[in-house]
């Protein structure tokens, strides 16, 4: 499989690596990135990174291609998902693929336009064992009817001040620390609801990472944790006082258009990380951790415990608990061959409205109604709005 990379940061560096893994014929004819953070990573494992371009369109042109994939910063991501579409490339985006709920309508309007089969996403989590065994469960009936969901993505202080140092520190570059971190557990618990979140209320802020907790009277190799991942583009060593806008806590609340209700809480300065959620149905109740690698179901009529699977740590260089390789295997063969993928850019454009409404809420303190919001996108998506537009204007 022949891809061309717009953005070749950490992120596509180690995809590059996967996914070559995956598919001996697989090759990177050419990239645009004028830093290319993930090319150490590409010269460690030997694999040629192609022709270098000043410009995407320069890539584009030049080269064939099976897959355009981007992993530029996520404020980009719109434009350069628009010139793959529109060169009648198929396009693989990392996650957000959009940075706000006005770029979900624009994109959902390219959709309408050139098939959202064109775009695949990098929600890796839907490829990962546990969350196709949780599928499984509920799909044998030993959840019944979802009701309510408890939900939780923390991370080490070390990926805590990462984000504190890298640009993903800034709204502007990145979204919201909700969009860009935790999207992915978003979109895997709206797939367990099957349905639409409608109202949404949400808390959080900045408390951890400041200038009053900055650590003092401590030896140097105390302070190493905060700087020991490195930081790419337009990265700084302030951890406590970054100049960052995000922030290192959040808690929301959620109610689906079918009534299920869930809690989901993130946090960046977790000493003991976890990953967690508990799906309670009328029927059974699963609980699991994508960290500690287990997935509990118990009946609910007599309690008894139905499954219980614990799963291996992946190899040192495996991330996402082994997703990844799953993710590299199914997209090469859906390029290839066609096979159909768990997730597709409609997941992603919804779970990323769910993050950016948690973010309205928070900021404006109200609970937010989403029913206009699923209006104007659908009207985008079935090419509604445009035809209305144009009425208007004629």
């Amino acid at each position: 499989m022949k891809v061309g990379i717009i953005g070749l940061g950490f992120r596509l560096g180690y995809l590059g690596f996967v996914f070559n893994q995956m598919d001996p014929d697989f090759e990177i004819v050419g990239y645009a990135d004028p830093a290319p953070a993930g090319m150490p990573m590409l010269d460690e494992k030997g694999i040629p990174a192609g022709n270098v371009y000043d410009t995407p369109q320069e890539l584009i042109k030049n080269e064939e291609m099976d897959l355009l994939m981007i992993g530029s910063p996520n404020h980009m991501h719109l434009d350069h998902i628009r010139l793959g579409l529109e060169a009648g490339l198929k396009v693989f985006s990392e996650k957000p693929i959009v940075m706000t709920i006005e770029q979900s309508f624009e994109l959902a309007a390219l959709l309408h336009q050139h098939g959202h089969k064109r775009l695949l996403v990098g929600l890796v989590l839907r490829y990962s064992p546990l969350y196709q065994d949780l599928r499984k469960a509920q799909q044998d009936g030993l959840l019944g009817d979802v009701v309510s969901i408890e939900a939780s993505e923390h991370i080490q202080p070390y990926h805590g001040a990462f984000f504190m140092r890298d640009w993903r520190r800034y709204e502007s570059y990145a979204g919201s620390f909700m969009l860009e971190k935790c999207c992915h557990d978003l979109d895997l618990y709206n797939g367990v609801v099957g349905a639409r979140p409608r109202y949404v209320a949400s808390f959080g802020g900045r408390k951890s990472f400041t200038p009053q907790n900055t650590p003092v009277d401590e030896g140097v190799n105390d302070l190493d944790v905060y700087h020991c991942k490195p930081s790419g583009w337009l990265g700084t060593e302030k951890v406590f006082d970054s100049d960052g806008d995000i922030v290192d806590y959040q808690t929301a609340i959620v109610e689906y258009e079918n009534g299920v209700s869930m809690t989901f809480h993130t946090n960046i300065n977790v000493p003991d990380e976890f990953r967690r959620f508990c799906v309670i149905g009328a029927n059974g109740m699963a609980e699991g951790d994508f960290v500690r690698g287990f997935l509990d179901v118990h009946n609910a009529r007599n309690n008894e415990k139905v499954i219980a699977t614990t799963y291996k740590a992946p190899s040192e260089t495996s991330h996402h608990y082994g997703a990844d390789e799953q993710m590299a295997e199914d997209v090469i063969k859906h390029v290839m061959d066609g096979t159909p993928l768990p997730v597709s850019a409609l997941d992603a454009l919804e779970a990323g409205i769910l993050a950016l409404t948690m973010d309205e809420a928070r900021k404006t303190r109200t609970v937010v109604d989403l029913s206009s919001v699923w209006q104007r996108y659908d009207a985008a998506l079935n090419g509604s709005a445009a035809e209305h537009h144009t009425l208007k204007s004629a």
